[in-house]
């Protein structure tokens, strides 16, 4: 397999196949592997620039939801909703989707800092990006979660 290409959509432009993809991506993953049964359709999504990682096929693979300031944190752009479906794992792609996702804000926000709320176990991947612990970890949703920023100006 090669690499995914990226694409950024707004939630307006998202085919409905598209949307039902990623829903369906963020479920599999997110409800049914990680075992957290948690509302999903936030509300936030309409308001979002939605990353698409697409395999050859145009399979979407790989998904994260770019959130305007205001809607998760009153101060900061944040990057949520990070998943790879479990064909993509171990092939570099997360690394590929989180640089794509931080260039991405940093073209559609440019003066804005960017906050995420991670699982625990991930710290350091975040960290190899340029995010920075804020505060304690915390549970959401039962998983263990710290707050990062990346400052990006």
């Amino acid at each position: 397999m090669s690499g995914l290409k990226y694409i950024t959509r707004t939630f307006d432009e998202l085919s409905n196949e598209e949307l039902y993809r990623v829903l369906q991506l963020r479920q599999e993953v997110f409800v049914v592997e990680q075992d957290c049964p948690y509302l999903d359709a936030d509300g936030v999504d309409l308001q979002s620039y939605h990353v698409l990682g697409l395999n050859e096929e145009g399979r979407i693979c790989a998904y994260t939801r770019i959130v305007p300031k205001g809607l998760s944190y009153d101060s900061y752009v944040s990057i949520g909703r990070v998943v790879n479906g479990p064909e993509v794992r171990g092939t570099g792609e997360g690394k590929k989707l989180m640089a794509y996702s931080i260039d991405t804000c940093k073209e559609l926000y440019p003066k804005a800092s960017i906050k995420i709320s991670a699982q625990n176990y991930l710290l350091s991947f975040y960290e190899s990006f340029g995010f920075d612990v804020h505060g304690d970890s915390y549970l959401e949703d039962g998983i263990p979660h710290t707050a990062m920023v990346l400052e990006t100006v």
